[in-house]
């Protein structure tokens, strides 16, 4: 739930930065119903009407212009100054919840998240695996990893770890049956196995050599929407897999997986860690930015 001592005067300067009391209410992380009354008890005790709306605008009334002139430079030193003291606490406490695909998470559990937990023994960490996007602020969550393109513009961006590689991989069993192949056609001929977006569209195979570029929806009997599920499937031998290379490093290195048509992967834009840029950042994810970046850019 939101709260706050000053909840009504940022919710007036919110309401009259962006226009409209829904999108105001979803920065704010708190609801329209909430952010209306805010808005009606301090008219109240001003006496003064601050918006004139209506059921397509809301607008300032002269009133609550000045209000905002005045009050807007007080409430950002206000802002300030609690970001300051906040920014000074040595031991981040409480709990952090994170939103993250699974391959995200895998990622980055055991070298930041299971690091972060011994530094500061006083956090916990709470991590939701999603395929489909949400809304980090409604859903109260204090920051969301996606890739870089995916990030919503009104967020704050930390991208981590550099470009993502992408493997086209199968078992030596599979290979034992079916002849590797050589270009992204011979594919056509395979038994691959597919993923569906959380949109339920089939994700078309991407690939790219000397500026040549393919996108291909690929043959297969089996169709799966998480990749860790791709990724046993191809170790059992069910299929040729399209994966980030990431969650199937260790079993290319053990073998247990073989790689194909690597001059004709691709890469695709580093993860990053987001959250909201009007929020002050809070010593616990200060702590936890810090140590992702030390862990995940060497």
């Amino acid at each position: 739930m939101y709260k706050s001592g000053l909840i009504e005067l940022e919710v007036v300067l919110a309401v009259a930065r962006l226009g409209g009391f829904r999108v105001a209410a979803r920065e704010l992380g708190m609801s329209s119903t909430a952010l209306s009354r805010a808005i009606a008890q301090l008219e109240n005790r001003l006496g003064v009407r601050i918006f004139n709306r209506t059921t397509r605008s809301v607008a300032l009334t002269e009133a609550g212009e000045q209000f905002v002139v005045a009050v807007g430079p007080a409430l950002s030193e206000i802002q300030q100054a609690m970001s300051a003291v906040n920014s000074r606490r040595a031991t981040p406490t409480g709990t952090l919840r994170l939103n993250c695909a699974v391959g995200a998470a895998r990622a980055i559990l055991v070298p930041v998240v299971l690091e972060y937990l011994r530094r500061f023994p006083t956090m916990s960490v709470d991590i939701v695996t999603e395929a489909h996007f949400v809304d980090i602020v409604s859903k109260g969550f204090d920051a969301g990893i996606r890739t870089a393109n995916d990030v919503p513009r009104d967020m704050i961006a930390v991208p981590f770890g550099g470009a993502l590689n992408f493997s086209v991989v199968a078992a030596p069993s599979y290979f034992s049956k079916y002849k590797k192949p050589r270009t992204p056609m011979d594919l056509m001929s395979h038994q691959c196995i597919r993923a569906r977006w959380p949109s339920g569209t089939l994700y078309r195979w991407e690939f790219e050599r000397r500026g040549e570029k393919l996108a291909l929806d690929v043959p297969g009997d089996l169709t799966v929407d998480d990749p860790t599920l791709m990724r046993d499937a191809a170790i059992a031998g069910a299929g040729v897999a399209y994966l980030w290379d990431a969650p199937v490093a260790d079993e290319l290195a053990a073998g247990r997986l073989v790689a194909v048509l690597n001059d004709w992967t691709v890469t695709s834009a580093a993860l990053c860690l987001y959250y909201p840029d009007r929020r002050n950042v809070s010593a616990a994810l200060r702590a936890f930015i810090e140590l992702l970046r030390e862990r995940m850019d060497r």
